[in-house]
């Protein structure tokens, strides 16, 4: 895990950039740095800095950019499956001088070229520069979980893992798009990764599971090299989908629990995390640490099943309470840190999660992300469920009845109370972009943009849950994710994002994947005795959740004064609406979102560049 950042065109950066464009990432990776430049005989020139974050073969001997022949590597992330790959490169007569996992990346490159991602298991962004014809491979892993930000300008393109890295070499910040800001303010996270479009005009990211090639002369091509696909096997039975979810999740365990460094784990009362944290530790003898944090909102209060695990499991645990004190502060520091507004409340508590895990010496979290993508975990799944097996009568009498005895009661969503929505209506969507059409009023200037979503398969359980992995729920906790670790110079492991174990998934028949009104229903039994019963039996949602009013005293004189004082926000937002909402005592669950977001706004409008 680490931080790259670099150029390729025709304007060499200097060298004093280059190590400013360094500094700017030391966070990402204070074990080891570098850099690295060339000029091909096209006239093309490229430049690399690299910093380390010494996970696998701490030795400096991995240090980077890496050079093997006539070619030169820069890679952010980890290579799971190295063991086995290195085992074959070997047999084609390629020799090591490490044991780690950046150079089995290069000689794998050397070997196959792009055709080599095809054999590799693992999160990454990476550039690999070749000396000979002058063309430069950009690439991100399948599910984007590590990040790769692009700047077309000065001749040439920039790309590095934080925004403040592109503007680092090219010396200039790039002007705020207030157009993503809206979005944001308006749609909510889950509108963020629609679009192509970043907070910052011109900078883009690299689509996960993409390659750019950058050649002499201006040629550039752009290419997906993975695309995932729903291959439902019909004739597979119940057990059959349990046995094999079961042995995915175990090997994806297995390759991620490598590491030359202890690894900590993020721990709720839900089957994520717990599926994890079980399988580490009662089938692959990892010493488990799990880390929780306790929940500010009794609707998701989880304290009693984590201490059930805890127990049952015999692990070291834990438990972070959310700091108040000093919110406003805090958050000024965490927009600085991601260039960017912080998407969701529940990301600024877990930045303090991240802390607690970094002061203790960890440099590895791994979280239970993508496991609601994979096996159904969110309440419009189980409505989308029942509408999927309307030509069932039998089944669809059954789990409608199950839905209205273990759904009904705990299911707040206005939209979602009736089970029966996607029956009468397929593409209904309402409940995803919740009182947008207010907030659009509380600004000068109306803005909307209708919901959308990518036609990934016929099925519409899957597919809204593939457009939640790809495009929109996924991609937003990964980007926290990422930033709020490296911050403390750490990275963030998510074994659910594993390509056999999404292939495994979506080859499951819809109907396995709700059972008795449980979901996860396939997950859940694949983990039965490993998992404590009492995680697996539980069926209400069980996640984080940090209500805005909770964390910061609106009331506050000084507080008040801050948020309603002149500032460049106001040019977007009423203020005569935020003073209204800052009257109420309590805040419905999308104002909450949207005060938070507005105060995320203003911070970042504020931000000196």
């Amino acid at each position: 895990m680490c931080g790259i950042v670099g150029y390729f065109g025709l304007n060499l950066p200097t060298e004093d950039k280059l190590e400013a464009a360094n500094a700017a990432l030391y966070h990402r990776g204070p074990d080891g740095s570098g850099s690295y430049s060339h000029r091909h005989s096209s006239g093309q020139a490229v430049a690399f800095a690299h910093r380390r974050l010494a996970i696998i073969d701490l030795d400096s001997r991995s240090n980077q950019p890496l050079r093997i022949e006539d070619s030169v590597l820069v890679f952010n992330g980890e290579i799971y499956n190295y063991i086995e790959v290195r085992k074959t490169l070997q047999q084609l007569g390629h020799k090591f001088f490490t044991d780690g996992d950046s150079e089995v990346l290069a000689r794998a490159l050397r070997q196959w070229g792009q055709a080599a991602l095809d054999r590799l298991e693992g999160m990454w962004a990476f550039a690999w520069y070749d000396e000979l014809d002058g063309t430069l491979l950009l690439s991100r892993d399948r599910f984007g979980e590590k990040p790769l930000y692009l700047w077309r300008r000065d001749g040439g393109i920039y790309f590095a893992s934080e925004v403040k890295g592109l503007a680092s070499l090219a010396g200039t910040w790039p002007n705020i798009n207030e157009n993503h800001l809206l979005r944001n303010l308006i749609n909510g996270y889950k509108a963020l990764y629609k679009v192509s479009e970043t907070f910052y005009h011109g900078v883009e990211e690299l689509p996960a599971g993409t390659c750019l090639t950058l050649s002499p002369n201006n040629k550039s091509r752009q290419a997906r090299y993975w695309e995932p696909q729903q291959k439902i096997e019909e004739g597979m039975t119940y057990q059959d989908a349990v046995e094999r979810t079961r042995e995915a999740v175990l090997n994806s365990m297995k390759l991620r629990l490598r590491a030359d460094v202890p690894l900590a784990f993020c721990m709720s009362g839900g089957i994520d995390s717990n599926c994890l944290i079980a399988a580490a530790s009662r089938e692959l003898g990892c010493n488990v640490h799990g880390f929780t944090i306790v929940n500010t909102d009794a609707r998701y209060e989880e304290a009693d099943l984590v201490n059930h695990a805890v127990k049952e499991l015999d692990i070291k645990h834990t438990s972070i309470t959310p700091e108040k004190k000093g919110f406003l502060e805090n958050l000024k520091v965490l927009v600085d840190a991601h260039d960017a507004p912080v998407c969701t409340v529940s990301y600024y508590v877990h930045w303090q999660l991240m802390r607690a895990i970094a002061e203790q010496g960890y440099k590895v979290s791994i979280s239970g992300t993508g496991a609601d993508e994979l096996f159904t975990g969110y309440y419009d799944h189980h409505n989308m469920y029942l509408s999927e097996i309307t030509h069932d009568s039998e089944l669809y009498a059954a789990s409608r009845v199950e839905w209205q005895t273990h759904l009904s009661p705990i299911v707040r969503n206005p939209y979602l109370k009736d089970p029966d929505v996607f029956v009468n209506d397929p593409s209904i969507r309402d409940h995803i972009y919740l009182n947008n059409d207010k907030f659009s009023k509380w600004l000068y200037s109306s803005w909307s943009e209708p919901f959308c979503e990518k036609r990934y398969d016929s099925s519409l359980l899957r597919n809204r849950m593939m457009n939640e992995l790809f495009n929109e729920s996924v991609p937003v906790i990964l980007h926290e994710d990422d930033l709020n670790a490296m911050h403390f110079s750490m990275e963030n492991r998510s074994p659910f994002l594993d390509r056999k174990l999404f292939e495994t998934a979506y080859s499951i028949p819809v109907e396995h994947l709700v059972q008795k009104g449980r979901a996860k229903a396939v997950l859940r039994d694949s983990m039965r005795g490993i998992v404590p019963e009492a995680i697996l039996n539980n069926r209400e949602k069980v996640g984080f959740n940090a209500p805005i009013l909770d964390l910061v005293d609106v009331q506050d004189p000084e507080v008040r004064d801050y948020l309603l004082t002149d500032s460049p926000v106001y040019d977007l937002v009423r203020k005569d609406k935020i003073e209204s909402l800052l009257e109420h005592d309590d805040l419905p669950n999308s104002m909450s979102k949207f005060l938070f977001s507005f105060i995320n706004t203003k911070m970042f409008l504020e931000k000196e560049k």
